[in-house]
């Protein structure tokens, strides 16, 4: 087995058994890196005389009898949006470059509890605001697969390195898709769990000094080698945590083991205004046989009392509340509200494939910005979590389209989107089938299940039932033995 490209469970058990001892572990990633890295660029921030000291403890702890946690002695990378202890936390933001918190986010400490050893921190695009990872303060992000093409964002430096076999588990963010598109795009593992389950404290933004005000929508997972580490990441990450009172004290579920045969699965090639590739639809396709052949019980079907364009609509408005109707300028309410109706998703009034109203006909609703229409956005969103929920419940699980083209050439932000010779518009060819289900509060996995004609990875998004994350996974692992598992590229 080579190393760097085990899974972290693989790695933890190897660890406990003496197969291998945490400092070869370590150096063998660190090799990686040095060889690779100048490449893709997925490592921002190298943590190398502190991992190899924590590697060496580690290796010393054990032959004490001493065990740290599950992932005793795992080298683990980070998404520099949290903050991490003695260590560089940029956000990609030229002024942060420098900042050293003295704290760990949440998660961060979580993870540190459970023995795992920060290798390094993962690039980002500024403050994680776009679907490719390039920033002021690092660069750009590569596609391990394809040089010439996007890792994805805001996870992408996650992907990346998980894809490359820079790290076993990177901690990732998703507040439109930022976990699940670089997963999708480099052929990982992701997952993002009910909305309220992970602490999101110690995540960037806001800014040090500033008071939270991203409440809603946003979630902390990983990005991954397999649903195992999925599963054993979640156990180790989630749970109520005192510096965030709304997260609930919920236990995590306990999965039902339904057989494959028992399971009840909707599916869909998605909508009539987001076309998937033809490379895509025949993953999907192939995926779909395959279940079927091996006893699932398969529907096509999209939730039926919900409008996945007005859900895409909405999911705006929110988020230019959460993001932006939030902060104390005036020039960065005004500059959100400007990029809001630029993003096509909202103002589709340029393109042949917009459905509804357009958002430029629903400006009344977010500006100018007020209590009571953000009251009335949550609102709408209950009403909507209501109807995903009652579709849900139908159902086991819903196998829908990550985005609708695999990773795409590098471009400038806001560039239109090549898919089978008809370009969309970015946000839309990009986050369509992601941003609904930062709105839904959903539970999604992510697994690889294919490539296109020219090589490149092709996932699918798994979607569960609230607060069942480990029934979801559950489900995953099951439907990943019959799909494909993790390939890395060639390097």
């Amino acid at each position: 087995m080579n190393i760097v490209f085990a899974t972290a469970s693989q790695l933890a058990q190897m660890i406990r058994d003496r197969e291998v001892s945490a400092t070869e572990v370590v150096n063998a990633y660190l090799e990686q890196i040095d060889k690779h890295n100048q490449k893709i660029n997925a490592i921002a921030t190298l943590n190398r005389e502190q991992a190899l000291k924590k590697a060496k403890e580690a290796d010393e702890a054990l032959a004490k009898g001493e065990n740290w946690g599950v992932l005793h002695g795992v080298p683990v990378t980070i998404k520099d949006l949290f903050k991490t202890a003695g260590l560089t936390t940029t956000a990609g933001y030229l002024p942060l470059k420098d900042y050293v918190p003295d704290e760990d986010a949440t998660t961060v400490a979580r993870l540190k509890a459970a023995g795992a050893i920060i290798l390094g921190k993962t690039n980002i695009p500024q403050f994680g605001g776009d679907y490719q990872t390039k920033n002021p303060v690092f660069g750009r992000t590569n596609n391990p697969w394809d040089l010439n093409h996007t890792v994805g964002g805001s996870s992408g430096g996650s992907a990346g390195a998980v894809a490359a076999g820079f790290s076993p588990l990177d901690l990732g963010s998703d507040i439109a898709g930022s976990i699940r598109l670089p997963a999708h795009y480099c052929g990982v593992y992701g997952f993002m769990p009910t909305d309220g389950r992970v602490s999101t404290t110690g995540h960037m933004p806001p800014l040090p000094g500033q008071s939270k005000y991203i409440r809603q929508m946003l979630r902390v997972g990983t990005l991954v080698r397999s649903v195992e580490d999925l599963q054993l990441s979640l156990a180790i990450i989630a749970g109520a945590d005192i510096n965030q009172p709304e997260i609930p004290p919920v236990p995590l579920d306990k999965p039902t083991g339904k057989p494959l045969s028992e399971l009840k699965i909707a599916w869909t090639y998605g909508y009539d205004f987001l076309p998937i590739t033809k490379d895509t639809q025949v993953c999907i396709q192939n995926l779909i046989n395959r279940l079927t052949n091996a006893g699932c019980h398969l529907t096509e079907s999209n939730p039926t009392d919900l409008d996945w364009s007005d859900t895409l609509t909405n999911y705006g408005i929110l988020s230019f509340f959460e993001l932006f109707a939030s902060t104390s300028s005036s020039k960065d309410l005004i500059g959100g509200f400007q990029f809001s109706l630029k993003s096509e998703f909202l103002a589709r009034t340029q393109t042949a494939f917009k459905s509804g109203t357009p958002f430029t006909k629903k400006t009344k609703l977010a500006f100018p910005p007020s209590l009571a229409k953000y009251k009335a956005i949550l609102a709408q969103r209950d009403r909507t979590m209501t109807q995903m929920d009652r579709f849900m419940n139908r159902w086991d699980a819903w196998i829908c389209p990550v985005s609708i083209t695999p990773a795409f050439p590098h471009c400038d932000f806001g560039q239109s989107i090549e898919v089978d010779g008809t370009k969309f518009p970015y946000l839309l060819a990009c986050g369509g089938y992601t941003m609904p289900l930062n709105f839904t509060g959903s539970p999604v996995v992510v697994i690889p299940i294919g490539k296109s004609k020219s090589g490149l990875p092709i996932g699918v998004q798994i979607v569960g039932k609230r607060w069942q994350d480990l029934e979801l996974l559950a489900i995953a692992k099951k439907l990943d033995k019959i799909a494909s598992n993790f390939q890395h590229p060639n390097l």
